[in-house]
């Protein structure tokens, strides 16, 4: 008898995803008019699973897209004009090259150093961006045994905005990538270049001369494409995000009946994810002074599943860039492996070069603990008009759903394990 209700349990859950996922479907680019449909629609969402109007947050912002469109073709075209400059110096005068690469190095550094918090517009911002409204909605499920103020927190998060642009995410990763690797194989050989020049150590001019213009050349084109990379609301998000929403709300679900002990469980969906993740940025300034590092935690969603594609199954970010590999989250990591074992469905994590910049960006960047599970194979898709529902596979989402919901389970269970001391060993900060 148990073994049928969970039966069915599982096949009403099944249920309530796709139908879920069918009903946000549809362009909603942050600052638009589907944007606000799909607030309303989260609201009235919140509502039927349960949750009372008092519980169900409402938190309005402003952001300036500049960030997200205008810095992405400005860096191109400075990329551009110096790689340009770069090669004409080399065969006029070697110190005036070196010099433009430590301009441009500077360049880059300094233009880092302000993506480190784009939600604050600053003058750039200000004056060359355009200003979008967006709302981030939320609840709080409080803990069951301590108080909200005592309690551990964690913070299950998707993104109810989408987006369109020129190159679907896959191409997009793919350029750059050339762009990132191009550039890496142009510095060696202009290393190789000053060692020929400076020292008495004497190389192949010509196979060094034709590796920088080979892959300055690679630098540049990849530049060219990645100038026509314009942003549109033409996707109906399905896959993206659509599938992280509907497992954000069918959890809201079972743990409004099911509080856990010691954790105050946040499920939030985001806007202005794919603008910059505006939204998780501004959730995090609004909220950080009620967490405390050691204690909270963040699970995001991003993109699951993809119908009859290879590796349609249930991902999560392992690592991510060159060398060394930065190791993401390995705490949550093991949890998400130990509820998977237990849940008797697949989980695989993986290493990507580029990283990915998605809402768990920002509790990383504050020091908390965050994981993003995805689906890789869904980039083939996504911000297109071809993120249709139908690209979507309700028994992976369902796996998705079982996952963390018994990873949550498992963190409540070994609270005091885990909350006694403010940093965890062996995490990764």
């Amino acid at each position: 008898m148990k073994q049928e209700s969970s039966s069915q349990n599982k096949s009403e859950n099944f249920e309530r995803l796709s139908n879920l996922v069918n009903k946000f479907s549809f362009p909603r680019l942050a600052g638009t008019e589907g944007e606000k449909e799909a607030v309303k629609l989260t609201i009235k969402t919140f509502q039927e699973i349960g949750f009372e109007s008092t519980q169900i947050q409402k938190e309005p912002f402003e952001f300036s897209d500049f960030y997200s469109t205008t810095l992405v073709k400005l860096i191109m075209v400075i990329n551009l004009t110096f790689s340009l400059f770069l090669l004409m110096f080399i065969y006029v005068n070697f110190t005036i090259a070196m010099l433009i690469v430590g301009v441009m190095t500077i360049v880059v550094l300094l233009i880092i150093k302000g993506l480190k918090h784009p939600e604050n517009p600053g003058f750039w911002g200000e004056y060359y961006g355009k200003t979008r409204d967006a709302t981030n909605i939320f609840v709080k499920v409080p803990a069951n045994n301590l108080s909200q103020e005592d309690a551990g927190n964690i913070i299950i998060s998707g993104h109810l905005d989408s987006k369109s642009q020129t190159f679907r995410t896959y191409w997009r990763v793919l350029l750059y990538r050339v762009w990132l690797y191009s550039g890496i194989f142009l510095g060696g050989f202009l290393f190789v270049l000053i060692i020929h020049i400076y020292t008495p150590l004497k190389l192949n001019f010509i196979i060094v001369s034709t590796g920088i213009w080979v892959f300055t050349i690679m630098v540049s084109l990849s530049n060219l494409f990645l100038l026509f990379l314009n942003t549109n609301n033409n996707s109906p998000g399905a896959l993206d995000n659509a599938t992280g929403m509907a497992i954000v709300f069918e959890l809201s679900r079972h743990f409004r009946k099911n509080p856990t002990k010691n954790f105050n469980l946040w499920f939030c969906q985001f806007s202005a994810e794919e603008l910059g993740t505006m939204g998780s940025r501004i959730f995090v300034n609004n909220h950080e002074d009620k967490y405390t590092k050691g204690n909270t935690f963040q699970i995001n969603l991003e993109m699951i599943s993809c119908k009859d594609r290879l590796n349609n199954q249930v991902e999560f970010f392992k690592s991510y860039g060159i060398y060394p590999r930065k190791i993401i989250a390995p705490l949550l990591s093991n949890y998400m492996n130990k509820a998977a074992l237990e849940e008797g469905v697949n989980v695989k994590g993986f290493h990507s070069t580029v990283g990915a910049h998605t809402d768990s960006v920002p509790f990383h960047q504050r020091g908390f603990y965050s994981i993003d599970l995805i689906t890789r194979a869904g980039a083939k898709f996504t911000h297109s008009k071809f993120d249709t529902p139908d690209k979507v596979d309700p028994e992976v989402l369902l796996e998705a759903y079982l996952i963390v919901r018994k990873a949550l389970i498992l963190l409540d269970k070994d609270y005091k394990i885990l909350c006694k001391n403010e940093q965890i060993e062996g995490e990764d900060s």
